[in-house]
């Protein structure tokens, strides 16, 4: 079945962890678009400021806020929708938070609450989100755009229970794609998967290692994320990887599952530490954060973009410039 996705400039979408990392990134980036949003996250104060600066960047906006972890708090993400716009036509599960440590070390309290918000707010915003938008003609479909991660095909090591989410995540949304696409649902279902993002992700995730947690390189700007999910909402697509190096470990965990575990418990888990010692006391598992920011503090390079993304959303044109590669290659070759 083929959906017609609005523009961009024509839709209200729905974003939760808007106020920090690629939520806040994406929410930008769909205002300067001309999309109206509805943004939401746990810090109501947080979220006045980003709805005001959205105003003024031009577009319309309300907050709405939420525990993603509670489905009468998503319920009434939705009903914020309904109430300003009339309804919503992408819906993007972004919130998410991680945990450090050994799967050992780490209280039971601690791993049910990352799966309360990473994989439960995704089911519930999902299903909240189906159940409206399956009330649409057709040709006139929405979208649902969750977010996965390099980690939903290849887990590392401390950050065991953050792997599983992403992993239970992915078999959620390929299954929930599939009995739409049965339904006859108008509706598309995207999964993203990132590689490493220089947001505030570290600084966010709780902790229980002695050494302040950091990301593996290769590490890639919010923006690009942004970009990928963006181009969902518009482009019916089923996954996308926003930055090469999530498809490079994807594929190395499938060639060579062994030697991949190897290198993910031996540099992986250094790489996964800054070398400073922890101090913090506060972190954004049980408690909101408060500081709007879409980038962190890495000592690695941030690579502004990636071509791997953008030949996975411009599939034709890449196709026709590498076949025009090719074809002045053998011309010259001939000629030589």
């Amino acid at each position: 079945m083929g959906i017609k996705l609005k523009h961009l400039e024509d839709q209200v979408v729905v974003i939760t962890g808007a106020t920090s990392g690629i939520g806040l990134s994406t929410a930008r980036m769909a205002a300067d678009r001309g999309a109206r949003l509805v943004v939401s996250a746990r810090n109501e104060d947080t979220l006045i400021q980003l709805v005001e600066e959205l105003r003024q960047r031009g577009t319309e906006a309300v907050h709405a806020v939420a525990d993603v972890g509670d489905p009468a708090q998503v319920h009434g993400i939705a009903e914020t929708a309904f109430e300003h716009f009339g309804g919503f036509d992408t819906w993007i599960n972004n919130a998410g938070v991680s945990v450090y440590g050994y799967m050992l070390d780490v209280p039971l309290e601690d791993h049910r609450k990352l799966f309360e918000t990473n994989f439960w707010g995704v089911v519930h915003g999902s299903l909240e989100a189906a159940r409206y938008l399956s009330t649409r003609t057709a040709g006139h479909g929405g979208a649902i755009i969750n977010l996965g991660s390099l980690v939903s095909d290849r887990a590392i090591p401390i950050q065991g229970m953050y792997s599983a989410s992403k992993h239970a995540i992915k078999g959620f949304t390929d299954a929930l794609r599939m009995e739409l696409e049965a339904l006859g649902a108008p509706i598309s279902v995207t999964l993203v998967k990132p590689a490493s993002i220089a947001t505030p992700y570290a600084e966010h995730a709780h902790n229980h290692l002695e050494q302040e947690p950091s990301l593996p390189p290769p590490l890639y700007e919010p923006s690009v994320v942004a970009k990928a999910i963006l181009h969902c909402a518009v482009h019916p697509k089923r996954d996308i990887r926003a930055g090469g190096g999530s498809k490079a470990i994807a594929m190395l965990g499938d060639l060579a599952p062994r030697l991949t575990d190897r290198i993910m418990k031996g540099p992986m888990i250094d790489r996964q530490k800054s070398g400073h010692a922890e101090h913090r006391h506060a972190f954004a598992l049980h408690e909101p954060g408060i500081d709007m920011r879409e980038r962190g503090s890495y000592p690695h390079h941030v690579s502004t973009t990636s071509l791997y993304t953008q030949a996975s959303m411009h599939p034709v044109i890449t196709t026709a410039v590498v076949a025009g590669a090719l074809f002045g290659l053998a011309a010259l070759s001939r000629r030589r």
